[in-house]
């Protein structure tokens, strides 16, 4: 049986073949949001085997794996990588219904010609066929091959840029930036580690770190060494916004305590890390940055197996926080001095699409076009029907045409398919409005949009250099 992934997947209509064939498919990617270890990039890794590239890293998979009886040994543990496809092509026929199987045939014919429905019957043929590839295929082929213009990496400002002053220096055609994403800058409620983090920092920035002001200082330091090295984007992952009053002496006094062991109380935590978000959105809005928040995450919900493999490892899920006036009130300070940075907001709730997909007109202000950007389907989120909700309530409530389009988010160097999803799905939502006789029938129009959502719009948006190859 081959593969259902034929030149028209998702595509419904007439219309949105001819949007996806024309307008979509060749447009290069902007990834302006991942995980991407660095490092890779750097050595053009050359990867062992399907199951390394495939399976590494990727906590969607284990999810799936766990929930259909696969032991964690062979999701994240020594069990050898052909045990750990085996159990992946066992389980996936399982996940139908899942984006997971979409993702992964997709993925297996784009970077290997391999049209076979995946399942314990094919997992042979498949892992012959994609090794003898990979054996070919580094890193920078599958960049290339992908016409891939715009990394930018996420990157805690206590770690090394040494990878990516390493990178500018390899001549590929893909831009790779560090993001500045600080949040254990936050950490005064686990002084244990908070106090470690601060050595680190303390050691890339080449201060000591004692006071409050110490800590400061070296955090712009940090900021001004991502600038140095091409990076424009901050990122920052709570549950919720925050906004709560809190002086510098205030500040300075949390700070004191963790210092010395004591951890901060959930509203010194609240009041301190507002302090800090107010400064970080200042020294973006200063160098011309971007700011991404990535709301309404619950993690860490296992306790017993947090402990045995640590963050990021496929048990976190959507929360259900208050949301709207806190990040009113944070948007506001800002904008109140004249410190507004250009801003994404991301939801993992979808109960939250028409609050965020509101809120960001209240605060463009005319100086760039869509300043501030409802940020496309996050995580749990980013598979069709909800990037159908998150494009509908953009386009409802905002501009879609001034979108900046699909990100990974990903740890894995196959996840470049995402975007030929996303992609689709566009066209396909779009084109069912033309031929409903919802927008204009007129295919020039139309697919303007979608080239610039897919691509021109992210370009011009973050403004981080492209080779010439994609500078259109």
């Amino acid at each position: 049986m081959k593969s259902f992934i034929h030149d028209d997947f998702l595509l419904q209509t007439d219309a949105a073949c001819e949007l996806y064939h024309t307008y979509a498919k060749a447009e290069p990617i902007y990834d302006y949001h991942c995980h991407l270890p660095q490092a890779l990039i750097a050595n053009n890794h050359q990867f062992a085997d399907l199951s390394e590239i495939w399976l590494g890293g990727d906590h969607y998979k284990w999810r799936a794996m766990r929930s259909n009886g696969v032991k964690e040994n062979v999701c994240t543990g020594s069990a050898s990588p052909r045990e750990k496809f085996d159990a992946w092509c066992a389980a996936l026929p399982h996940t139908l219904g899942n984006p997971l199987y979409h993702w992964s045939h997709i993925e297996l014919k784009r970077y290997f010609g391999i049209d076979e429905i995946i399942s314990p019957k094919t997992a042979d043929a498949i892992w012959e066929k994609a090794n003898a590839q990979l054996a070919g295929m580094r890193v920078h082929d599958i960049l290339q091959n992908n016409k891939v213009a715009v990394i930018c990496t996420t990157d805690d400002p206590a770690d090394s840029l040494t990878d990516h002053a390493r990178i500018t220096q390899l001549g590929i055609k893909t831009r790779v930036y560090p993001t500045f994403r600080p949040d254990k800058a936050l950490g005064v409620n686990a002084p244990a580690a908070f106090n470690a983090w601060l050595e680190k920092l303390g050691g890339e920035a080449k201060v000591s770190i004692n006071t409050f002001e110490d800590l400061l200082n070296a955090l712009k330091i940090r900021h001004a060494d991502f600038h140095a090295v091409g990076g424009r984007l901050s990122d920052h992952g709570m549950e919720q916004a925050l906004a709560e009053p809190c002086t510098h002496s205030e500040a300075a006094a949390i700070f004191d305590a963790a210092r010395a062991g004591r951890a901060a109380s959930p509203v010194d935590w609240a009041k301190y890390g507002s302090y800090l978000m107010l400064e970080f959105g200042r020294w973006d809005a200063a160098k011309g940055w971007t700011k991404q928040l990535h709301l309404g995450a619950l993690r860490n919900n296992n306790t017993r197996l947090l402990k045995a493999l640590g963050p990021d490892t496929g048990f976190d899920s959507i929360g259900d926080f208050p949301q709207a006036r806190a990040l009113s009130r944070y948007l506001d300070a800002l904008d109140t001095t004249g410190e507004l940075p250009r801003t994404v907001l991301y939801n993992l709730n979808p109960a939250d699409n028409y609050a965020f997909a509101t809120m960001i007109g209240n605060f463009q202000d005319g100086s760039v076009a869509g300043k501030m950007q409802f940020g496309s389907g996050w995580w749990f989120l980013d598979q069709k029907e909800a990037m159908e909700w998150q494009m509908n309530a953009l386009a409802n409530l905002g501009l879609l045409s001034r979108f900046v389009g699909m990100l990974t988010d990903s740890r894995s160097f196959l996840s470049y398919t995402r975007h030929e999803y996303f992609r689709r799905v566009l066209c396909n939502l779009l084109g069912a409005q033309m031929e409903r006789g919802e927008i204009p029938n007129d295919q020039a129009t139309v697919g303007s949009m979608v080239k610039n959502i897919c691509f021109a719009n992210a370009r011009d948006y973050f403004r981080l250099e492209v080779d010439a190859t994609y500078r259109g």
